[in-house]
């Protein structure tokens, strides 16, 4: 523990650097960026500075997702370029607290923001008739709406042959799967693999064990208990965290509520099978040996991605698209043993495990246009011009030779740590605009590939990943004998209906009523189960079992199986 103090200086600067960079934001961002020359300049030489006349106009654009804070988009460089193009600004607000919660105030008062990204509450906007149909703005008005999504417009209409939503996930080009892990896996403190030379660790009980070993010998971090796993249940948007490890664990992939037989196609939740018991029982068993955080139930997100970047905890359950904050933190602090290594987790050495996620289309998280738009055409011009493949590279890598570079062969890549930074720093990623516009808004898939054979996200460049790495990446992928870390995980096998969580439920019908009481009653009994006396785990348990078996499982099982074979046979 000797670079305890080195680690805490270092996080010092980084806060600190946050917080200066906070303060200019406040202030305003500068018509220049940080690095290579201007922004507006550099950008309007790379689009070509072709701009419509347009009244200057700003919309509000509501996120049903947590973790960002609120801004005016012009108020980074990438939304004042997408402003000087269109004449259109944004509001950008993200919602705090229950997002459920949130979707019922909204909804009762009929008092929506111009645009509204759904996250997980797709299905109560769209039957409070929250969208307005988008088919005769997309044929009029977006031919860049028609390339992009056109061979998906009929997996994207709702029971009535509308469009409302635009969805994130529309692939174009080749398919092309990521260096580094981005979805779920079992992270762990690379001090741990590092301490015991880097040893194989397959399954749930090696993992624990290791993190067990690693606690006794280093109780404490610079004063305080070292904490050997944490989970993100207690913010309700996130329980599944604590709910999905089961069917990883078991050798599926996250397909919701259920796991699908790969042969029948037939759907079985996984709520009170041997899997979650079997998961669950494990968290009671860390838990009465010291290694559970108790406050995983009572934290939000800020206090759990500070726990992360502290040095504190060893492993936790994530999809690293949670925890993008925490991560760049680490990374700016420059201390590799104290960041996070992702392992493909199971039961038992013989399950093969699929955390990667196959191809597949999610048409139910997505953007829409409410009622409350007044000016609705100007918005779907703006998504349109948005789609251009030329922006499209602009909300991804940014301003060439600034974020990115271009080598001889026309590959992009990052030419030195300025350019990593723009995307890698958390506050500059902030200022520049990727936090804000990488996501959640119309876009090409996250695995898609750009016209010229280019990787669309930067992540998925292997220029970028090599070039990326640290030495105490490549300690560990020398270490384990691979050259990314995705090749820890095996590939994903083909399910053409993936993923399964994104059928959509009809309100009030009993399959959403038994998806609403089933989430209910884990979120009831599962913290209770992790954090009692082993002796009272079974009673606990049986409990659970008996109030879940109450409901309806039968016909939400018989509903998604039947959405499940369908797509199979091509009918979404």
């Amino acid at each position: 523990m000797a670079k305890s103090k080195t680690w805490m200086m270092a996080l010092v600067v980084v806060a600190a650097m946050a917080l200066g960079a906070c303060g200019k934001a406040a202030e305003g961002t500068p018509s220049s960026s940080p690095g290579n020359g201007s922004g507006e300049d550099s950008i309007s030489a790379q689009t070509g500075g072709e701009t419509e006349s347009n009244e200057p106009v700003t919309f509000t654009y509501y996120h049903f997702a947590p973790g960002k804070k609120d801004v005016l988009a012009s108020e980074t460089v990438i939304g004042k370029e997408l402003q000087k193009q269109t004449g259109v600004d944004w509001k950008l607000e993200y919602v705090v607290g229950d997002s459920t919660t949130k979707a019922g105030v909204m909804i009762a008062s009929g008092e929506y923001p111009d645009v509204i990204s759904s996250s997980g509450e797709m299905s109560k906007l769209m039957d409070a008739e929250a969208y307005i149909p988008l088919d005769d703005l997309i044929e009029e008005h977006a031919p860049n709406i028609k390339r992009v999504y056109g061979p998906y417009f009929d997996k994207m209409r709702h029971t009535d042959g509308k469009i409302y939503t635009l969805p994130y996930t529309a692939n174009q080009g080749e398919y092309i799967g990521g260096p580094n892990i981005g979805g779920g896996a079992f992270w762990i403190q690379r001090s741990v693999l590092k301490e015991f030379n880097y040893p194989e660790i397959k399954t749930l009980d090696e993992y624990f064990d290791f993190i067990k070993k690693y606690k006794e010998k280093y109780p404490k971090v610079d004063g305080m208990d070292t904490i050997g796993f944490v989970s993100l249940a207690g913010v309700a948007n996130n329980f599944f965290t604590l709910q999905n490890p089961a069917m990883h664990l078991a050798g599926y992939p996250n397909d919701g509520s259920v796991i699908v037989d790969m042969e029948t196609h037939e759907a079985k939740i996984v709520a009170g099978t041997e899997y979650q018991k079997r998961w669950i029982g494990k968290l009671n068993e860390i838990n009465a040996e010291g290694l559970f955080d108790p406050e995983s139930f009572t934290m939000n997100k800020d206090q759990y991605l500070a726990k992360l970047t502290s040095g504190r905890v060893l492993g936790y359950f994530n999809y690293a698209w949670q925890v993008g904050d925490a991560t760049k933190n680490l990374l700016s602090a420059g201390i590799d043993e104290k960041r996070y290594a992702p392992l493909p987790i199971v039961f038992d050495k013989d399950i093969k495990d699929q955390y990667i996620d196959p191809p597949g289309f999610v048409a139910n998280y997505g953007i829409g246009i409410t009622t409350k738009a007044e000016d609705p055409v100007r918005i779907i011009k703006y998504f349109d011009n948005l789609l251009k493949e030329e922006n499209q590279i602009l909300v991804q890598w940014g301003i060439k030779d600034q974020t990115y570079s271009v080598d001889e062969n026309g590959r992009f890549y990052f030419a030195n740590d300025e350019q990593r930074k723009y995307h890698d720093d958390l506050e500059l990623s902030r200022t520049f605009g990727f936090t804000y516009f990488v996501t959640d808004w119309p876009k090409y898939g996250g695995e898609s590939t750009l016209s010229d054979g280019n990787a669309f996200s930067p992540g998925n460049q292997s220029e970028v990943a090599s070039y990326s790495y640290t030495e105490g990446d490549k300690a560990i992928l020398e270490a384990y004998g691979v050259k990314t870390f995705s090749e820890l995980f095996n590939k994903p096998d083909p399910r053409p209906w993936f993923p399964s969580w994104s059928i959509a439920l009809e309100q009030g019908s009993p399959e959403q009523i038994f998806a609403t009481k089933s989430d209910d009653l884990q979120r009831k009994h599962l913290p209770t189960l992790i954090l009692e006396s082993p002796s009272k785990f079974e009673p606990a348990w049986e409990a659970y079992i008996s109030e879940l078996n109450k409901l309806d499982k039968e016909t939400y099982e018989a509903t998604i199986t039947k959405a499940v074979q369908d797509r199979v046979a091509g009918k979404w």
